[in-house]
């Protein structure tokens, strides 16, 4: 394990793949340690998706090329998910890791008014790996047509980097994919998804985009899409909010989180 949390404890911006109820998934995270564990610390307007982790195995990777270098880093094992609804384990082993390295929680967490005002964002769902029972090296992603394919493999999660010319949107359009890794991807008519993510310098945005459908030879069946890249650049920059855009931005996140953390609590007394 230790390969793997150099590179995560170095970086900036990872990812976290899993096999939801629905299918192969993956978002973008922010790489933190729990005592000697990787983990993420995911806000209630996730929790949603947080939860579908419980009790399954998942992959933590490093795709982006200026952490990774010459290639990136995986590893896969099972996750232990907890819900941290006061946010006392975020606030006394993980926020001032993750004010580090993302400059909204520098703002929203660094002190205790801050904390106050935003309390919101302190309760947090942690998912942290227990044990790493597979590690590789993916090629990293140099460009924005570059995303992370997530796969079942025998019931578990697998991820590769692959590109394409083009990404469309449209359901039942065809896109040729080619693994960055030069090998081939054979898909046997599989349900896949791929995914990637950018954001702006001061992180206010931090959009994935992604399409999910099924991987037949080389080329995915696009069923789902969100999103496109954007620019030359695999992690951006995005252009950053104007004034009302991040206001407004704000207040979406913190309604989502209030929402969260409701639903959250209702969940700890039934």
């Amino acid at each position: 394990m230790t390969d793997l949390i150099t590179v995560w404890q170095r970086s900036t911006v990872a990812e976290l793949s899993w096999l939801s109820p629905s299918g192969p998934t993956g978002i973008p995270v922010v790489p933190l340690m729990l005592r000697d564990r990787p983990c993420v610390a995911l806000p209630y307007s996730l929790a949603h998706v947080a939860l579908t982790l419980q009790g399954r195995w998942a992959v933590f990777s490093v795709t982006a090329q200026d952490a990774g270098g010459h290639v990136g880093s995986a590893g896969g094992g099972p996750v232990e998910v907890m819900e941290d609804l006061e946010g006392d384990e975020f606030v006394r082993s993980l926020v001032e890791q993750e004010a580090l390295k993302h400059p909204p929680t520098r703002l929203r967490a660094d002190s205790l008014i801050a904390r106050r005002e935003n309390w919101w964002w302190i309760p947090r769902v942690i998912v942290s790996l227990t044990s790493l029972e597979r590690t590789y090296e993916p090629h990293p992603r140099t460009r924005a047509s570059d995303a992370v394919l997530v796969r079942d493999r025998s019931g578990r999660p697998e991820v590769d980097v692959v590109t394409a010319d083009q990404w469309s949107d449209r359901s039942g359009s065809g896109i040729d994919l080619w693994a960055r890794s030069g090998r081939l991807l054979q898909g046997t008519d599989e349900s896949v998804f791929a995914f990637s993510h950018q954001y702006s310098p001061d992180f206010e945005r931090w959009e994935r985009w992604s399409r999910s459908g099924r991987l037949s030879g080389e080329a995915l069946l696009v069923e789902e899409a969100e999103g496109a890249p954007v620019g030359g650049a695999p992690s951006g920059p995005l252009p950053p909010y104007g004034l009302l855009e991040r206001y407004g931005n704000h207040r979406s996140l913190a309604r989502a989180c209030r929402r969260g953390i409701s639903e959250g609590r209702a969940r700890a007394s039934s």
